[in-house]
């Protein structure tokens, strides 16, 4: 079916659509599950609705929390999610994926501990003196996509016969060495330790969306201990838990995994062999699985690459300047997402697992999300570029029953242009007064 922008007035004009498409969207007026505390291992959310790790690109340049990244993160906590999962944060300078990047290291942790403070204090002021969100900081290496200065400085973990040549990367470039992946592991386990120093009450090691952790688990033809095979390439991952639970048992180990990556075999991850549009989640099942026993309670599922298919990852109305409009519809990308994120929930029952994929619903994301949650298919649901543009979308929806589709997000990907034209990322349309003369300013020089 043929891609289409959102023009339902209706939750039934919706479903109507999505049973044209032969697809699967769950629904429910009832929203009051999401309203349902659930345990983190030893710590509580008070609901079931998520603030996903969404970059800013607005720190300073030595990796500290800026004005902008306070003021976002104040408004999260103002908005009353259950989980606040803050955004990607580097763990060395040469991984940072742009030059405002955050970086944890011993000089920025005080700024991150006051953060995180004060989004807390803020949440209580907002929410009522027993609001305490479960909060993750979610650390990174950039790897294909670093670009700490000025410029791109890619650090590839394989040859990837279809992203080298979109980047231009030539085939003689070498590869991170498993000496440096083996060094690597130490400045993971500082950035932890720190992050647990700071308050945080757990790191999620990210391995989604083709950076390096991400593309060491689609490694199949790199040579070497981190390359080949499923153990290998899944090695770098769960070295990192073990080091980190044995040293800081009391910090939660979380991961954002691409289940899905969309991406031909044999560079992709949790694809078919033989045609990459189908998913094959044996091999990301097996490792949840691995690290399920190694003692990763929480798994926030996620696909696709936002630089190559973005449509897989965040179904939209509109993609960035230039880019390309997916031959499929949105409503299918959604019900992907929510059926991997099922099939995860399915195969580890006991884990807890987070969805993803649900701004391009406007209004009715709520609606959707409760079933989803009400069926078991996922434990928590949440927002990205919705809680960019409706940062207090989970107070609403538990306080109202429905979201206000004058502040819902339109999936405009102008906060991603605003990103790929070097800025500071926010919500255009809806936070206009702050980025609306950064997405001018950003196109005059593009």
């Amino acid at each position: 079916m043929a891609h289409e922008r959102f023009h339902f007035h209706s939750l039934e004009e919706l479903l109507v659509k999505a049973g044209e498409l032969g697809v699967e969207i769950p629904a429910q007026e009832d929203v009051s599950v999401l309203a349902q505390a659930i345990y983190i291992g030893k710590h509580r959310a008070p609901n079931r609705l998520a603030i996903h790790p969404m970059e800013g690109c607005d720190g300073t340049s030595d990796g500290r929390p800026d004005e902008l990244t306070i003021r976002r993160y104040l408004r999260f906590a103002r908005g009353g999610a259950g989980l606040l999962w803050f955004e990607a944060t580097a763990v060395v300078a040469e991984g940072r994926a742009n030059p405002r990047q955050l970086w944890l290291n011993r000089a920025t942790a005080p700024a991150f501990r006051a953060l995180l403070e004060q989004a807390l204090a803020a949440g209580r002021a907002a929410n009522g003196a027993d609001y305490r969100p479960f909060t993750v900081l979610q650390l990174t290496h950039s790897g294909r996509y670093s670009r700490p200065v000025d410029k791109p400085a890619p650090i590839i973990a394989h040859h990837d016969g279809v992203l080298d040549q979109i980047m231009g990367i030539p085939p003689d470039q070498p590869l991170i060495s498993d000496e440096e992946l083996d060094r690597l592991q130490d400045h993971y386990l500082d950035a932890a330790r720190l992050a647990y120093e700071c308050g945080f009450d757990g790191i999620d090691l990210k391995s989604c969306h083709r950076y390096l952790i991400s593309e060491l688990l689609a490694a199949h033809t790199r040579p070497g201990r981190y390359g080949g095979s499923f153990e290998n390439r899944t090695r770098l991952l769960c070295e990192l838990v073990r080091r980190i639970r044995a040293e800081l048992p009391e910090l939660v180990v979380a991961v954002r995994m691409n289940v899905y990556d969309g991406h031909p075999y044999p560079w992709g991850w949790g694809v078919s062999r033989e045609d990459p549009a189908i998913p094959d989640l044996s091999e990301p099942l097996r490792l949840i699985g691995l690290l399920k026993e190694l003692g990763v309670p929480l798994i926030n599922v996620t696909a696709g690459n936002p630089y190559f298919t973005p449509h897989i990852n965040r179904p939209f109305d509109r993609n960035v300047i230039g880019g390309y409009t997916p031959e499929e519809h949105p409503l299918q990308g959604v019900a992907r997402l929510i059926d991997l994120a099922r099939q995860v929930k399915a195969a580890h029952p006991d884990v807890v697992v987070v969805g993803t994929g649900y701004s391009w619903l406007r209004q009715f994301m709520g609606q959707v999300a409760a079933a989803v949650v009400a069926r078991g298919w996922a434990d928590l649901v949440g927002l990205g570029r919705g809680a960019f543009a409706y940062p207090d979308f989970a107070r609403d929806l538990l306080s109202q029953g429905t979201l206000d589709p004058r502040k819902v997000c339109i999936t405009c990907s102008s906060c991603t242009q605003i990103m790929r034209d070097h800025g500071r990322s926010g919500c255009v349309p809806l936070d206009r007064h702050v980025y609306g003369p950064i997405y001018a300013a950003g196109r005059r020089a593009h």
